[in-house]
């Protein structure tokens, strides 16, 4: 009898500290996701990553206790669960090595949301896949490219990430200009058109710099290369590149600097044939 009592005792102590845990972690849970809810700098994609990753840890903390509670119940009333055990741990192993590329997927949507590696809206490039993100899960990122195309890659295949939209953007242009041409009168038009073209109220918010003609960046078989490259807002480059070609293109095209293009050149040559005549080789 006083066996039973002690059993119950502990058995009591268990489920309420157990209770007491869950409890706990609903608490913190709330009061985590109740502070994600306040934050006002974080975009809306980024704040639902963050729901996300405290909904999946308060589950898997529940689950844990709860397990844990099982299994030390189980024992407190006199059932041996060294076999129980060794079969969990079993079938532990066979579901993790039939599965290893699920848990590595896992895990790498678990660090990809903690490290903000990307969110909801950033334009990316993994491997040969680019595009917009359009969803986040624990295990897949959904990537619409240009053409339409929806690509689903796994978290864990995530290795090398380019994300084009994150804090600035840059764009790179190189305009070649013709041998013929005088060379610093050609960068003084590019440097008079690209300060136009950041005082420009269409273009000017989208600038964090104002264009900067670099100089000669190569010499090409019919054209000096001049680069030319502006700091702009995150996902603004495209846009802005552009503009900013087809304005340099009607500068250019207004102060007479020939912009060359790919062409060729056929000589006529007149011989004298036998009889006299004139014949074109």
């Amino acid at each position: 009898m006083n066996n039973w009592s002690s059993h119950l005792i502990n058995g009591a102590l268990i489920v309420g500290t157990a209770a007491l845990g869950l409890v706990v972690v609903h608490l913190i849970a709330r009061r985590v996701l109740a502070w994600v809810h306040t934050l006002r700098r974080v975009r809306e994609a980024r704040r639902q990553q963050l729901v996300t990753l405290v909904q999946t840890t308060q589950w898997i903390l529940v689950v844990l206790l709860v397990v844990s509670a099982l299994l030390m119940l189980l024992s407190e009333f006199g059932v041996d669960i060294t076999p129980l055990l060794a079969s969990v741990g079993v079938a532990g192993l066979a579901v993790s090595l039939g599965a290893q590329s699920l848990i590595k997927d896992l895990i790498g949507g678990i660090l990809i949301i903690i490290e903000n590696q990307y969110a909801v809206g950033d334009s990316i490039v993994v491997g040969s896949v680019s595009g917009e993100v359009e969803r986040i899960t624990l295990r897949t990122t959904q990537v619409r490219a240009l053409n339409g195309d929806l690509y689903v890659v796994p978290n864990g295949e995530v290795r090398v990430l380019a994300n084009q939209t994150r804090d600035w953007a840059r764009v790179v242009i190189d305009v070649g200009v013709a041998y013929e041409e005088n060379l610093d009168h050609a960068l003084s038009i590019l440097e008079e058109g690209t300060a136009a073209f950041a005082r420009h109220p269409a273009f000017e918010p989208d600038l964090l710099e104002a264009p900067q003609v670099l100089g000669v960046h190569s010499l090409g078989d019919s054209a000096v290369m001049v680069r030319i490259v502006a700091k702009t807002q995150p996902g603004k480059q495209w846009a802005t590149g552009r503009a900013l070609r087809k304005s340099l293109l009607a500068t250019c095209e207004q102060e007479g600097v020939s912009l060359p293009y790919p062409r060729q050149e056929v000589w006529v040559r007149a011989v004298q044939a036998e009889d006299g005549r004139a014949v074109e080789e």
